[in-house]
């Protein structure tokens, strides 16, 4: 949790310039004094933070220092795909589509490698598609996770045609959710045809 916090903000003094403790204090949602304790251990550990006294006296980086955004953890990296990726009609209707395309292109760069195969991989593995209201189902956060993990599904399975998956993506059109099936790709089964499932600690992978 500290490390999260020290990255972002590690990432504010970096974009924003100086800033107080009581403004980055606000942002992080911590008291003035952990910003404070957080500035001696960034200092510590060869960070070169500033902090200049007096009422026009703030904290900030210096020497002129960047970095780059190596901290996003799994999960993160999938939610930002999700919405760098997301389609917006509004951004089409009001002629910035191209300029968004040019924009997630050098977000997308900025990043280390590591962080950017993990955006890839969502973007491949959970996609929209004309999407207007996305359906709710209980069911979804079961099969991403299940995609996640490369697991082994059988869709429904209470019934006299189960049917065993291999779940490698999410896919939702307009507002239906379906579910790519790695044995064939190329039909995604609606979730309304999935009805009950079952899924597997065993994984296709290792199949």
């Amino acid at each position: 949790m500290r490390a999260a916090r020290l990255l972002q903000m590690l990432l504010l003094l970096q974009n924003r310039g100086r800033m107080s403790s009581a403004d980055l204090a606000d942002e992080l949602e911590v008291a003035r004094r952990t910003i404070l304790r957080d500035v001696d251990a960034m200092t510590e550990a060869g960070l070169p933070i500033i902090v200049h006294r007096g009422n026009q006296g703030g904290i900030e980086l210096g020497f002129n220092y960047r970095t780059r955004l190596t901290g996003l953890a799994a999960d993160e990296a999938e939610a930002l795909a999700v919405i760098l990726f997301r389609p917006m009609a509004e951004l089409e209707q009001i002629g910035l589509h191209k300029a968004a395309d040019r924009a997630r292109s050098k977000l997308l760069e900025s990043f280390p490698d590591g962080v950017r195969d993990k955006v890839q991989q969502a973007k491949q593995r959970f996609q929209f598609h004309g999407v207007e209201h996305a359906e709710t189902d209980p069911r979804i956060p079961a099969l991403a996770k299940a995609v996640r993990g490369a697991n082994i599904v059988r869709i429904r399975a209470r019934s006299s045609v189960p049917q065993t998956i291999h779940p490698v993506g999410l896919i939702c059109r307009k507002s239906e959710w379906c579910v790519v099936d790695a044995c064939d790709p190329e039909n995604p089964i609606p979730l309304s045809e999935c009805h009950d499932l079952n899924i597997s600690s065993k994984t296709f992978e290792d199949a």
